[in-house]
């Protein structure tokens, strides 16, 4: 590859149009899009996930949509060699290629990579695994503000296994996971645009109510009922599903449920908009605007 190569990158919030943007996009310039939506690899989730459906696949190529089972083993470390290398053989047939995505730790892995974490100790995961299984995860996000309140800021809080990583990064070095994040990205031989799809608050916040209203409309509740025994996955620990669980369980009743998924979806697009806002490289466009800039 060589410098004539551009990924273009179109990232922001949950509902805020990047997968119809890519579409259109991909169609104007007759290319591929690689999704950096680190819940969308997931064949078994599609519907809480808001995946593409089938007839916007069909409008444009895309990859590492349903491309791994919830079963698999599947990290941002993982995401970062398997997409680089997929780049490579893309750029063989095209000159620009499209990467869409709201998963600010997936963007920033194709585009800047990150430094080799050191191998800890796997006791201490399991010791973590106790603590959040006796305490729960309000206990983790407290040690993590306390140890290591700079990736406290970045990462998704609602995620167990990113907290359990820095921690035990943290309890096996005595360094703060931040630390080993690098601080000089790692140049890559290929040019990067980047676009953010930026709306007005509370449009997004109305978009996000009316998405999830749509998501129970196409059947919801049964696609979280399909995977109801593995719950305990880390992948299905998520905005969408665990709060179905929590209805499923008779903890709380459906529209309670519903509430709640628009609730925590417009925090998740508060912290997706706080960690885009700090890179710098972003160009903010409305979605119309984006298409029209090619």
């Amino acid at each position: 590859m060589d410098k004539t190569k551009t990924l273009i990158v179109i990232a922001g919030p949950t509902a805020g149009g990047k997968t119809a943007a890519g579409i259109a996009l991909a169609q104007k310039l007759g290319t591929e899009i690689i999704s950096a939506d680190s819940r969308q690899f997931y064949r078994e989730m599609s519907i809480g996930t808001a995946k593409p459906t089938p007839e916007e696949l069909a409008q444009a190529k895309h990859h590492f949509i349903g491309s791994h089972s919830i079963h698999d083993s599947f990290n941002v470390g993982d995401f970062e060699q398997h997409g680089l290398a997929l780049l490579d053989e893309l750029f063989k047939k095209h000159d620009t290629l499209i990467m869409v995505g709201g998963s600010g730790l997936y963007v920033k892995a194709i585009c800047e990579g990150f430094d080799q974490f050191p191998d800890i100790d796997p006791d201490i995961r399991e010791r973590m695994n106790s603590e959040l299984a006796q305490m729960g995860i309000a206990h983790l996000q407290e040690r993590l503000k306390e140890v290591d309140p700079d990736y406290y800021a970045q990462v998704d809080i609602n995620n167990p296994q990113r907290i359990i990583r820095a921690l035990e990064v943290f309890e096996g070095t005595g360094k703060p996971f931040s630390s080993f994040r690098k601080a000089a990205s790692n140049p890559r031989p290929f040019n990067i645009i980047k676009y953010g799809i930026l709306w007005p608050r509370e449009e997004l916040y109305n978009r996000i109510n009316r998405r999830v209203d749509l998501m129970i409309e196409a059947g919801l509740i049964d696609e979280v009922k399909s995977v109801l025994p593995y719950r305990h996955l880390n992948a299905l620990n998520t905005v969408g599903y665990s709060e179905i669980f929590d209805y499923l369980d008779g903890r709380t009743d459906l529209p309670t449920a519903i509430e709640a998924i628009k609730q925590n979806t417009r925090r998740f697009a508060k912290r997706q908009m706080t960690w885009f806002n700090k890179d710098k490289e972003i160009k903010w466009v409305s979605p119309d605007e984006l298409t029209h800039l090619y």
